[in-house]
């Protein structure tokens, strides 16, 4: 690929987020998702970039694309301490397959569950609060030197990610969508040509899968998201929006 434009010069003055949002949606519109993970990896952010992977249902594409590319390149798995034991086991299934070679596994700082979330059931009376301090609070830290981090959503999956751009804003980082645009059809396929193997428990028609507590199977027709949360309004975990829950902030 050519050298970066003035978005990258070292001359040029520090761009916002934002700002580099803008710009490289404008570059690589219409691009495929090696062209712009191969960019986002060795171009635009280069080594400063990580891929932040719940090893769920769908995680087996975008690593698959990242290890082509990179098997170095950072992968953050948050480790909420309420994971099926399948995902636990998926990981390393999938680490071993992949050849990735820089996974970091984040858990929940210690002394925020002990005030928190003493008898670890929080899920069940604030949610919002469970998420935060299990999943927001540890992928800050652990995105602590990185300019930008690699996502597998995709706007298939619910009405709320219907215009998900390829990149987009996160505060002071630049988040990267790479395969938002991808059908169902087109996740399968690719799963299925490069031979990923499936999470365990999509057999058991678990579409989406979070933590057990807050997590249960998808009906037929249902969106591929009902199974996170069910009966309750909250539709994200909290990593993808702006939250300030308990006076801590992110």
């Amino acid at each position: 690929m050519a050298p970066l434009d003035a978005l990258a010069r070292v001359d040029a003055p520090p761009a916002s987020a934002a700002e580099q949002a803008d710009a490289l949606n404008a570059r690589f519109a219409g691009a495929d998702a090696a062209t712009v993970l191969a960019a986002a990896i060795r171009d635009v952010f280069p080594g400063r970039v990580a891929l932040v992977s719940s090893f769920g249902s769908e995680s087996a594409v975008l690593l698959s694309l990242v290890a082509e590319i990179d098997r170095g390149v950072p992968v953050v798995f948050l480790d909420t301490l309420k994971l099926f034991p399948e995902t636990l086991a998926y990981r390393e299934t999938l680490v071993t397959a992949l050849g990735l070679t820089d996974v970091r596994t984040v858990t929940p700082d210690a002394a925020r569950l002990s005030l928190k979330d003493q008898h670890g059931a929080l899920w069940m009376t604030n949610p919002d609060l469970c998420c935060h301090i299990r999943k927001t609070e540890p992928l800050q830290r652990a995105l602590s030197g990185f300019d930008a981090w690699l996502t597998g959503r995709k706007r298939f999956q619910s009405a709320g990610r219907a215009a998900l751009p390829l990149f987009e804003a996160d505060g002071s980082r630049v988040k990267v969508n790479p395969i938002a645009g991808w059908s169902p059809d087109e996740v399968r396929a690719y799963a299925a040509g490069r031979g990923l193997p499936e999470h365990p428990l999509t057999a058991r028609g678990f579409a989406s899968i979070g933590c057990v507590p807050c997590t249960t199977k998808v009906e037929p027709g249902e969106d591929a998201r009902a199974g996170r949360w069910r009966g309750t309004d909250k539709v994200e975990c909290g990593i993808h929006t702006v939250l300030e829950i308990d006076g801590s902030g992110i």
